[in-house]
C-alpha cells in the first residue's frame, strides 16, 4: 500500500489533519491503535477557541458543532464565596464555545466516513521505518496480518503515549515536564449546570470546576491526591465534597444526580523539542501535555494541526519546503505561550502548598486580576487563544 501522508492516531489531531489534507487532494491514511467505539467514547475537553472553530468548518464537520455548541462570553472566578467575572467579549471582543471533544471527534469520523478516506482501527505493532531518509514507511498488524503502508510523511498524533515519539533516538530530543502533587477527580452527570458559564473555584479545601457538555449535561471537577482510586470515590462522596466549595448562589442551583462517566486526571506539563525529525512530525499530546485548568489541550493539538496542514499542502501544491522547515518553531512558539498560561493558571488556582506565604500569595495575584484591566485583558486574551 502506497500513500502520501500516514497518520497515526485517530483522536481529533490525527481526524482534523487527515480531513484538511483530504480537502486539499493530499491522500492520506489514519492508523489507530484501539477501536472506533473506544475512541469515540473517550471523555475530554470541552472548551474550544476560534480558530479551532475555524479549522473545524474548513475541514467541513462544524455544522453540528454550530447547532449544539454553547457560545460563553466570558468565565467566573470563585473566590471566599464571591464570584468575578472576566468578559473576554468586552476585553478583546471574541468568545469560546463549548462543544464536548466526544461530539468533535464524532463529527470528524463521519466526515472522514463521508469522504471515503480510509482509517484503519485495530492497527497493532505499529512501527515507523526510514523517517530520516527520503522513502519512510510504516508497518502494523490488522487483521491477524503484517502490512505496510509506504509513504512521503509520517504524522505523530498518537498522544503521549504512542509510538512515534518513542519511535525518536533519545539524543535527538530534549523533554521539558513539571508533574504537579495533584489531579482532578472529574465527574459527568445528565444534570443541569450551575452556571451558564464556566465557574472556577479557589478554595480553601482544593480547587473545583463546573463545567457542562450541555444545557442538561454537567461537568464537575475536584482537585484530589494521586493516590486516590476513583473507586473510593461513591456518587454522594463526590456530591458532599462539591457542595462546601461552591458559592451560595451555584449551591442553591447544584442538582445532583447519578454519574455516567468518572475518572482521576493526573496534571502536568510537557513538552518534546524538536516537533520534527528527518519526515516525521509530531502534533497534539504526542509533542505537548498542559494542566486542563487553561483549557488548551485540544486547542493546541488544533494549531498544530493547522501548522503541519498548511505546510504539507504548500509542499504538495507549490512544491516548497518551508513551511515544513519551519514547522517545529512555528509551532513550539505557540505550545511555550499556552504551557506558561496552564501552568500559571494552575498554580493560582489550587491548593498546591501549605506554606501561608505561597497561599497568600495566590490571593494577591487573584486580587490583582479581579481588579485590573490589564491583568484580566491578559488572562482573557490568552483563554479565547492567543493569535497565530
Amino acid at each position: 500500500m502506497r500513500t502520501e501522508v500516514v497518520i497515526i492516531g485517530a483522536g481529533p489531531a490525527g481526524l482534523l489533519l487527515g480531513q484538511l489534507l483530504h480537502k486539499h487532494g493530499i491522500d492520506n491514511v489514519i492508523l489507530e491503535r484501539q477501536t472506533g467505539e473506544y475512541v469515540l467514547g473517550r471523555v475530554r475537553a470541552g472548551v474550544i477557541e476560534q480558530v479551532t472553530i475555524d479549522l473545524l468548518d474548513e475541514a467541513g464537520v462544524g455544522a453540528r458543532m454550530h447547532e449544539d455548541g454553547l457560545v460563553h462570553e466570558g468565565v467566573q472566578i470563585c473566590v471566599d464565596g464571591v464570584r468575578h467575572r472576566i468578559s473576554f467579549a468586552e476585553l478583546t471582543g471574541k468568545a469560546v464555545m463549548v462543544y464536548g471533544q466526544t461530539e468533535i471527534t464524532k463529527d470528524l469520523m463521519d466526515g472522514r466516513a463521508a469522504a471515503g478516506a480510509p482509517t484503519i482501527y485495530a492497527a497493532y505493532d505499529v512501527h515507523l521505518h526510514g523517517i530520516f531518509g527520503d522513502k519512510p514507511h510504516v508497518t502494523f498488524r490488522a487483521d491477524g496480518k503484517t502490512q505496510e503502508i509506504a509513504c512521503d510523511f509520517v504524522a505523530g498524533c498518537d498522544g503521549f503515549h504512542g509510538v512515534c515519539r518513542k519511535s525518536v533516538p533519545a539524543h535527538a530530543i530534549t523533554a521539558h515536564e513539571r508533574v504537579y502533587p495533584l489531579g482532578w477527580l472529574g465527574i459527568l452527570s445528565d444534570t443541569p449546570p450551575v452556571s451558564d458559564e464556566l465557574i472556577y473555584v479557589h478554595h480553601p479545601l482544593g480547587f473545583a470546576l463546573c463545567s457542562m457538555r450541555s444545557p442538561t449535561r454537567s461537568r464537575y471537577y475536584l482537585q484530589c491526591s494521586l493516590a486516590e482510586d476513583v473507586d473510593s470515590w461513591p456518587d454522594d462522596r463526590f456530591w458532599e465534597e462539591l457542595r462546601p466549595r461552591l458559592d451560595d448562589k451555584a449551591r442553591a442551583r447544584l442538582v445532583t444526580g447519578p454519574s455516567i462517566e468518572k475518572s482521576i486526571a493526573p496534571l502536568r506539563s510537557f513538552v518534546a523539542e524538536p516537533m520534527r525529525f528527518g519526515r516525521l512530525y509530531l502534533a497534539g499530546d504526542a509533542a505537548h501535555i498542559v494542566p486542563p485548568t487553561g483549557a488548551k489541550g485540544l486547542n493546541l493539538a488544533a494549531s498544530d494541526v493547522r501548522y503541519l496542514s498548511q505546510a504539507l499542502v504548500e509542499h504538495y501544491a507549490e512544491k516548497s519546503d518551508a513551511g515544513l522547515d519551519h514547522y517545529s518553531e512555528r509551532a513550539l512558539n505557540r505550545v511555550w505561550k499556552a504551557e506558561r498560561f496552564s501552568w500559571w493558571m494552575t498554580t493560582m488556582l489550587h491548593r498546591i502548598s501549605e506554606n501561608p506565604f505561597d497561599q497568600k500569595i495566590q490571593l494577591a495575584e487573584l486580587d490583582y486580576l479581579f481588579r485590573s484591566k490589564a491583568a484580566a485583558t491578559v488572562f482573557a486574551e490568552n483563554y479565547v487563544g492567543l493569535p497565530y
